[in-house]
C-alpha cells in the first residue's frame, strides 16, 4: 500500500528503470540496471519458490542485472555452500530465454573458507582438489568458474568477482593494521593472469574486485596495464549511509576514471545500502534504549552477523535519516537507496530482500526523481552529526591563554 502510494506523488515519479555502462568500451563492456537483485539469502532465509517470485518480479520491472557468489547463501557454512547458484541455475533452466535477459555476476572465493575447493568437486563429477586451501590462483580460479557454470547452468557469465582480498588487509569493521597478520598470497600479477585466461575462454565477459581497497585497485589497475588485461570493470563494496568509507579512504579516487584510464572508472557495486535493514527503520528503540523489531528481521535471526550495522550511533542515526524520508514522502528504504543511487560512482545498487514487498519498494525507489541538492546536504548533516571526532563536528575554538596551563612545563607536557 505505501509503495503504490509513493509512485502516485506526481513531483516523486521519474520514470522507468534507468541503465548504465560498466567497463571500458570494447566487447567487455555491460550494460545494467541502475538496481541488481542481490541472491545471498537464497536457500537461507528465502526459499527456492520465494526467490524464483522475486527474479520473476525484478525482471518484469526493468532489473537486469543478477549478483550471486560461490559462497552463497550466508551466513556461509559447507552445508548450504553453493545453493544459491543451484537455485539461480533451476529459474534460468526452466525457461532458457532468459539467460539471454540477464547480466549474471558471480564471485569466486579467496583466503578464509578452506572447505570451499573440496566442495567445488560435487559439481565437477565429483573430481578431486589437490589444491589446499582457497586461492586465487589461476588454477582455482579456473575450477571455482566451472564449478559456478554447472551450478548456474550456463556456459558463461558476464562479471566474475574475486570475492574478497588473498593478501592480508582491513575489511569490513576492522580498523587497525596490523603487520603481524601479514600472509603470502597469490601475487596481483598471478591473479590478473588467471582473470585473462578465463577472459580469453570466453567463459567471461568482463570482472571486477570486491571488498577491495585503494591499495588493492592500485596493484590490479598497474597490473593490467602491465599485462595488456582489460581493467576490472566494477568493485563490489559495502556502502551505505551508515557505512561511507568507500568515499572517505580513497578507494573512490582509486576507481575513478582518472585513475582507472577509461570511462566511466570502476564502477561502484554497491552492497548493503541498507546495512542489513537498519536503514529501513523497522529497529524501533525503546523506552529501555534497546531495539524492537520483527523476529525473522536479519539483526534478529543472525544477532553476531554484521554487527557493524548496529550500533548505538547507527541506529540512532538511521532515526534521523527515516525523518527526513518521512519529510521527502518515502519510505527509509527508498530515500536510503535514492541516495546510494546519487553517487557519481555507482554502477549499480545491489538491493536483498526476503520478503516481496520489500522488493517491491525497494524497486520503487528507482523510478522516484533524484534528490534535490539541499536534501543531499541534509544527509550529509546527519550523517556529520553522527561522526564528530572525524567530521569536526561541534569542535569549539581554542584561544591562546599561557594562564589556563599554569606552569609553563605543564603545558609543554599537555602539546
Amino acid at each position: 500500500m505505501t509503495t503504490l502510494r509513493l509512485l502516485l506523488v506526481a513531483p516523486l515519479f521519474a520514470g522507468a528503470m534507468k541503465y548504465r555502462n560498466l567497463g571500458e568500451e570494447g566487447p567487455h563492456r555491460l550494460r545494467v540496471s541502475e538496481a541488481c537483485l542481490g541472491t545471498m539469502t537464497w536457500g537461507e532465509q528465502n526459499t527456492e519458490a520465494e526467490a524464483f517470485e522475486q527474479l520473476d518480479y525484478a525482471l518484469a520491472h526493468g532489473v537486469n542485472f543478477i549478483d550471486t557468489a560461490e559462497l552463497y547463501p550466508v551466513p556461509p557454512n559447507a552445508q548450504t555452500y553453493g545453493e544459491t547458484e543451484r537455485i539461480i541455475g533451476r529459474w534460468l533452466a526452466a525457461d532458457p530465454s532468459r539467460r539471454e535477459q540477464v547480466v549474471l555476476a558471480t564471485k569466486v572465493t579467496s583466503f578464509g573458507r578452506d572447505y570451499i575447493p573440496a566442495l567445488r568437486g560435487v559439481d565437477l563429477n565429483g573430481a578431486p582438489d589437490e589444491e589446499q586451501p582457497a586461492r586465487l590462483t589461476a588454477a582455482q580460479m579456473a575450477r571455482a568458474l566451472d564449478a559456478s557454470l554447472a551450478r548456474l547452468q550456463t556456459d558463461y557469465v558476464d562479471l566474475y568477482q574475486l570475492h574478497w582480498p588473498e593478501r592480508y588487509t582491513n575489511i569490513f569493521a576492522q580498523r587497525d593494521y596490523k603487520r603481524a597478520f601479514e600472509r603470502a598470497s597469490t601475487s596481483v600479477d598471478d591473479q590478473v593472469l588467471g582473470v585473462k585466461a578465463l577472459l580469453d575462454s570466453g567463459k567471461v565477459r568482463a570482472w571486477g574486485l570486491s571488498n577491495e581497497n585503494a591499495v588493492g585497485v592500485g596493484l590490479f589497475l598497474a597490473a593490467c596495464a602491465r599485462h595488456g588485461v582489460p581493467p576490472p570493470a566494477t568493485i563490489q563494496n559495502d556502502f551505505s549511509l551508515l557505512h561511507r568509507k568507500f568515499e572517505e579512504d580513497g578507494t573512490a579516487e582509486a576507481c575513478a576514471p582518472v585513475r582507472a584510464g577509461f570511462e566511466p572508472g570502476v564502477g561502484l557495486l554497491a552492497y548493503g545500502v541498507l546495512a542489513g535493514g537498519a536503514l529501513s527503520g523497522k529497529y524501533v528503540k525503546r523506552g529501555d534504549g534497546t531495539r524492537a523489531a520483527p523476529a525473522d528481521s536479519r539483526h534478529v535471526a543472525f544477532p553476531f552477523f554484521q554487527p557493524r550495522y548496529v550500533s548505538g550511533a547507527s541506529l540512532d542515526a538511521a532515526d534521523a535519516y527515516a525523518a527526513l524520508a518521512a519529510k521527502r514522502g518515502v519510505t527509509p528504504s527508498q530515500l536510503a537507496i535514492q541516495w546510494a543511487r546519487s553517487r557519481e560512482y555507482m554502477g549499480s545498487v545491489i538491493i536483498g530482500a526476503t520478503k516481496m514487498a520489500q522488493l517491491a519498494e525497494d524497486i520503487a525507489a528507482f523510478e522516484l526523481a533524484d534528490l534535490e541538492p539541499a536534501e543531499l546536504l541534509e544527509m550529509d548533516a546527519v550523517s556529520d552529526h553522527y561522526s564528530p571526532y572525524y567530521r569536526g563536528v561541534g569542535a569549539v575554538a581554542v584561544v591562546a591563554d599561557d594562564a589556563a596551563c599554569g606552569e609553563e612545563d605543564e603545558c609543554a607536557a599537555a602539546v
